[in-house]
């Protein structure tokens, strides 16, 4: 997420007492369903649209429910990482796609590729969703004063899963140092930058960084380079201890539970879908703050059907079809009143995820410049070939 949030209040999956991921949002608990108008206009708009989505945020049901409803097809390609979307968008000058997925931090990078083309917010029901996190598409990504060029999609969180039959944390809440523990050595996994950021957290806590240091690495190149150098030293020589790095959802997956992983630093819907399963894994926001974000919806300049992108935010914004789709990937959506038509399981899984003071101890990530991009990637490629 961005600077947007009111790190005092964040979403809960709870019933009644449901608290708000940013500020404004936890008055707002009414939902609209849709009616016959809704349904006329859906049916009349056929065809196909082409989705370049996060790998597992489109579950078949929601497909399947989507295309019986509207008459339209899905062409779904998954990706697991911000720079996939933009390497391919730049390789395809904009081309391909009706739909992209990026995060609420990427638009300092999105915007100078003139590869995106606003909405028409006229066919968007922003009355559907929290309005602090359809705010961020005004705030950081009205390019050039066109408007918004990105709408809330799924949001969540990065901390620590583990299995519980094999690992349990030391204390109340794991620590992002636990994925560099010896003790756990041979047995951890995680994505390489945002491990390392994790990684860089838990060292301003042991005193090998000053507190907020990996937040002051945002403002310039030369307050960021001598705090990833400290970071980059300290992971490479734990490197060792790592079983495993990740780029996408099924590799998280897999590494629980196929790969010898017992903790890892991992998104939260991944281990929590495996944890609705039934299997011995546990998501634990760690005690040094768990990484939030917002992935969203934006329209590339080459998009061809575009009144089935409408017809898709019209149903992804609609409270029974977001809910359904949480309970399955287990991330959690924007959309107000979703939760209402998640399951007891969604419900547990986010309390689990998230005790005590979790919720307004979240760190936001900011809004990401294309030097601090490429001087990370520097970095993060001196990491992984040590």
């Amino acid at each position: 997420m961005t600077k947007h949030i009111d790190k005092t209040e964040a979403p809960s999956a709870g019933g009644v007492s449901r608290r708000s991921v940013v500020k404004g949002a936890a008055a707002v608990g009414a939902f609209t369903v849709a009616g016959p108008a809704y349904i006329k206009n859906a049916l009349s708009s056929s065809g196909e649209i082409n989705i370049l989505m996060w790998s597992d945020y489109l579950p078949p049901k929601f497909i399947a429910d989507f295309e019986k409803e509207t008459g339209i097809k899905i062409n779904y390609t998954g990706i697991g990482s911000n720079e996939e979307i933009i390497n391919k968008m730049k390789a395809n000058k904009g081309q391909g796609f009706d739909i992209v997925s990026p995060t609420n931090n990427q638009g300092l990078e999105w915007g100078p590729l003139e590869l995106l083309q606003p909405f028409d917010l006229s066919k968007v029901p922003l009355d559907k969703v929290n309005p602090a996190m359809s705010a961020i598409g005004e705030k950081d990504w009205n390019f050039d004063s066109k408007g918004s060029h990105w709408l809330p999609h799924i949001w969540g969180t990065e901390g620590i899963a583990w299995r519980t039959d094999k690992w349990a944390p030391a204390g109340a809440a794991p620590s992002y140092g636990d994925v560099w523990d010896e003790a756990n050595a041979g047995k951890t996994m995680g994505r390489p930058h945002s491990m390392m950021l994790g990684a860089g957290l838990y060292m301003e806590t042991i005193g090998e960084l000053e507190p907020g240091d990996m937040w002051k690495a945002y403002e310039s190149e030369a307050t960021m380079r001598p705090i990833w150098e400290k970071v980059t030293a300290w992971c490479i020589a734990r490197k060792k201890n790592l079983k495993l790095l990740w780029n996408d959802a099924d590799t998280q997956k897999n590494g629980l539970l196929n790969e010898g992983v017992i903790v890892g630093q991992t998104w939260d819907g991944p281990p929590l879908a495996l944890k609705t399963a039934g299997d011995p894994i546990m998501y634990q926001a760690p005690k040094e703050g768990s990484m939030a974000w917002v992935d969203g919806m934006a329209m590339p300049i080459g998009a061809k059907n575009v009144d089935q992108i409408y017809e898709f935010i019209k149903f992804s914004y609609m409270a029974q079809h977001a809910g359904k789709a949480i309970d399955d990937h287990g991330y959690n959506s924007p959309v107000l009143g979703a939760d209402k038509f998640a399951g007891d399981a969604y419900k547990k899984n986010f309390a689990d995820a998230y005790p005590g003071d979790s919720l307004s101890n979240l760190n936001p990530w900011p809004p990401q410049a294309p030097w601090y991009a490429e001087i990370r990637t520097e970095y993060v490629n001196k990491f992984k070939s040590a």
